[in-house]
């Protein structure tokens, strides 16, 4: 029986990053992936030649290269990667659309402070205060406590549109709960969003994989796809190694989990309690066109669409809410790799909704969703007259079926465990239920994990 230092279950992200980092510090390390590709919740497909993304529309956390005390420049460094081999491009700006009222926010932090004291001038000090905070905040504290980020922002912002449009972004791109969030999360957002802004490696999210996947083999790791485990096995309290799919066992002295927290308790033997799962779902609309969208006038870079003051961030009652969206325009970064225009359109959704559908209904509710996409993109940008080359339509049952997440959760359960420890002596979680949301996040998290319970001495749970 094989026996490894540490068992890494997922290949996503954050499991590829924590497998890195104790391969550098020669522990036998296996990370076991279920699916044929790596990446978990971003990763990438082709389609009739075409490269299509899954998963966020861009890397957070942007940093020009050598910026220090920056998340991106920090974890580049624990994991021995040059700068240069991301080849990023920034974002042009990128737009909050609510009723008669927008906010632009680009790279450049003050271009967002410009358009807060233009559109909501009695706001200036007030948003200056909240800038003060979130800095100041240490928000990569693993003890802190959570606790409601609007509660603590309506102590600062007085005025509840500009509340509104500010939680939009941070909201959709990393909120497992529902129209809030928790504050520690909100500052991480905040700055990774607001402060740090988007980017975008040529050739998409493949090339992250593809770094982290040459930089794990380089220092010694083992890989195995198409490997699913069946049990996490644990005795007297304590784990021992994993099952696979196929009853063959592995040992090891501890195992890190990325793939969440309900969905790692729920394969722990004997049973273990695992907290709720979370309800927040999405489509995902990919469509190709034979223009690309800046010949048409389209700078944004990213829009996120509300149709009311309010933004409704819940788990709708219907398959999908269409009062609000986030159209991102992958062309429109400093660097354009795509030979055709492409958006894509994200809609909140409905698990459940989505679950019960037969497979002839389930398929002519994607043709609906793709319909809503393309009336959204006409709605906003009358001007952009195209032919629709191809399109590919991604729902919630499809985010379960190639990441294993319960109901679709893409930003998994509420409940989350910001050290990694499950209660479980040796058994530690990783990734989206560990706290730190992102490609950038979820990196940070395997790195944050490994240092903490890989490479120090002793035991916890």
């Amino acid at each position: 029986m094989t026996q490894y230092d540490t068992v890494i279950i997922g290949a996503g992200m954050s499991g590829l990053a924590a497998g890195i980092r104790l391969a550098m510090f020669d522990q036998k390390v296996c990370i076991l992936e279920r699916h044929k590709v790596p990446g978990g919740l971003n990763s990438y497909y082709e389609r009739q030649g075409r490269k299509l993304d899954v998963g966020l529309h861009a890397m957070t956390n942007f940093a020009l290269r050598g910026e220090r005390g920056r998340p991106l420049t920090k974890l580049l460094k624990q994991l021995r990667i040059p700068y240069e081999k991301l080849e990023l491009s920034q974002q042009n700006f990128s737009r909050i659309a609510f009723p008669e009222r927008d906010l632009s926010f680009s790279n450049d932090p003050r271009l967002l402070m410009e358009e807060v004291e233009k559109k909501f001038p009695d706001q200036k000090d007030n948003f200056t205060r909240l800038l003060d905070l979130i800095i100041n905040f240490d928000d990569v504290n693993l003890h802190n406590k959570a606790e409601s980020a609007k509660a603590k922002v309506r102590e600062i912002i007085t005025d509840e549109r500009l509340l509104e449009m500010l939680f939009c972004p941070l909201l959709i791109y990393g909120s497992a709960w529902e129209n809030d969030m928790d504050f520690s999360q909100f500052v991480i957002m905040f700055k990774s969003i607001y402060l740090e802004g988007f980017s975008r490696p040529q050739n998409g999210v493949r090339t992250v994989i593809n770094l982290l996947l040459e930089k794990y083999k380089q220092s010694g790791g083992e890989l195995r796809l198409g490997t699913g485990v069946k049990n996490i096995d644990v005795e007297n309290g304590v784990v021992t190694g994993v099952t696979l799919d196929s009853g063959e066992k592995i040992r090891a002295n501890k195992v890190i989990s990325s793939i969440g927290l309900p969905e790692t308790m729920n394969i722990a033997s004997p049973k273990a309690d695992a907290p709720v799962t979370g309800n927040m779902s999405f489509t995902e609309t990919i469509l190709f066109f034979d223009k690309k969208p800046a010949d048409a006038g389209i700078r944004e870079t990213i829009i996120f669409y509300n149709d009311d003051e309010k933004y409704h961030y819940q788990r709708p009652q219907t398959l999908c809410d269409y009062r609000s969206a986030v159209l991102c325009f992958p062309n429109n970064f400093g660097h354009d790799d795509y030979d055709e225009g492409i958006i894509r359109v994200t809609f909140i959704a409905n698990f459940d909704q989505w679950n019960e559908l037969e497979r002839p209904t389930y398929l002519q509710m994607k043709k609906e969703v793709r319909d809503q996409a393309l009336a959204l993109t006409a709605k906003l940008f009358p001007q952009f007259q195209v032919n629709l080359l191809y399109h590919d339509v991604f729902t919630p049952k499809t985010i379960t079926r190639y990441t294993g997440h319960y109901q679709g959760a893409v930003y998994g359960t509420t409940q989350k465990a910001r050290d990694g420890r499950t209660g479980i002596r040796n058994l530690f979680i990783c990734g989206t239920d560990q706290g730190f949301l992102g490609i950038v996040g979820a990196m940070l998290s395997g790195i944050s994990m490994a240092n903490l319970h890989g490479l120090m001495n002793g035991e916890s749970a």
